[in-house]
């Protein structure tokens, strides 16, 4: 148990990037308690344990250790029912979240998701501090630049563009995708999927790109923008044929060569 729970410390605070003195200082303790606690040399005296949860953002039982899958597997069904409600009941949504972060607090899956339900004007404040604090605390590191890439719209929605760049730098630029990995060096379904899967985020990102360049480009640029756009969406229909045109997986598309 001495061993779970300092290994549970030390990674806790590493994920964080903080140094033992920080924490010691946090939770008024000496650095050498930090480390024999990590070390498995000495437990935390029992009154010390809701602080370290309090300090770290996590449940008594995400400290022990106790029931991880268990807990990830509860996060991840929420989400998906959240994700569910999201257009028809926004509200419902929200409080569904809610609810999960009642029994998981900070849980970081869970506030991320519930940005999601937040994007409106009239709550810019709210996913803008939201945002902020994903940034400051989230360990994953999709978590983290999906909080950025909206931090970002939201300041473009908020009329603050001076914002918006610097938020966008602390994006890293990669040029290439776990899925295009996967779809190129996986075999047999697991391929077919992620093909799939990147394919479909290809096609949003093609046509809102340039959607875009309709936007802002000169009149010769928008008018060459619409005319790759109606070509590769209408060499796609084709390609794919008029019964797979039809699913949901090309719903994008087919509102954009209809606009």
């Amino acid at each position: 148990m001495e061993l779970r729970i300092g290994e549970k410390i030390r990674s806790l605070r590493k994920a964080r990037d903080l140094s033992q003195e920080t924490l010691a200082q946090a939770l008024d303790v000496s650095f050498q308690a930090v480390s024999r606690w990590e070390n498995g040399a000495a437990m935390p005296d029992i009154a010390m344990l809701p602080a370290l949860a309090a300090f770290f953002g996590v449940t008594m039982d995400e400290l022990f250790d106790y029931n991880r899958l268990e807990t990830q597997q509860r996060v991840e069904a929420l989400c998906s029912q959240a994700a569910e409600l999201r257009e028809s009941d926004p509200a419902g949504a929200e409080r569904l979240l809610r609810e999960g972060l009642r029994q998981y607090p900070s849980n970081e899956i869970l506030l991320n998701n519930l940005l999601y339900t937040l994007r409106s004007p009239e709550r810019a404040e709210e996913v803008v501090s939201l945002c902020k604090t994903l940034i400051q605390a989230a360990t994953l590191d999709e978590v983290k630049y999906d909080a950025l890439r909206i931090l970002a719209e939201t300041y473009h929605e908020m009329g603050k563009q001076s914002l918006v760049e610097p938020t966008l730098e602390q994006i890293p630029e990669i040029y290439f995708t776990k899925l295009e990995l996967m779809a190129a060096l996986l075999e047999g379904e697991t391929a077919r999927d992620a093909a799939c899967r990147q394919l479909h985020i290809n096609l949003i990102s093609t046509v809102e790109l340039l959607r875009r360049l309709q936007e802002i480009g000169t009149p010769e640029e928008r008018a060459q923008a619409r005319q790759v756009l109606e070509k590769t969406l209408s060499a796609l229909r084709e390609a794919v044929g008029p019964q797979e045109w039809e699913t949901p997986f090309f719903e994008e598309a087919r509102e954009a060569l209809e606009s």
